[in-house]
């Protein structure tokens, strides 16, 4: 699932309810990260030789949840080894990914045009898009509170 929307419009929370849920209810093994986070972990991991230890980690998951994908351009190296735990979740486990980037802005994170075609390819076989076309939940709240 590709959940596209502009900041504060509930992408993120409607990513940690279906990994609740997925964890209560299915009895699923989820895991939640921001892209930064996962990257400066797979980047960690492959510098200490552990870069396996990682992606199995990342193989017994039913459900990986990938938040924030396009805040912060990828450097090259964390954009590959991003690639790779998609490959090894495609077609194998569930994956949510939120995005506040039209996929045309896509190659701003990966920096190399076959690399971010590659990541669509993927992500868009058998997925859902879900597009929020609403303002800021955070933004109207304060203008509540003024």
């Amino acid at each position: 699932m590709i959940l596209y929307g502009g900041v504060g419009v509930g992408k993120t929370l409607l990513a940690s309810l279906c990994g609740w849920n997925a964890i209560h209810h299915a009895r699923r093994k989820v895991r939640f990260y921001t892209a930064a986070q996962l990257v400066n972990q797979l980047l960690e991991a492959n510098s200490k030789g552990k870069l396996g230890k990682l992606y199995k980690q990342i193989e017994s998951l039913d459900l990986l949840i990938l938040d924030e994908l396009g805040y912060v351009p990828l450097h090259k190296q964390g954009a590959e080894l991003l690639f790779q735990v998609l490959n090894l979740c495609y077609e194998q486990r569930s994956v949510i990914v939120t995005t506040n980037l039209q996929f045309g802005q896509w190659n701003h994170i990966f920096g190399d045009p076959i690399l971010t075609e590659a990541y669509i390819d993927r992500l868009i076989h058998h997925s859902h898009l879900l597009v929020f076309n609403r303002e800021s939940f955070r933004h109207k709240e304060s203008l509540l509170n003024s």
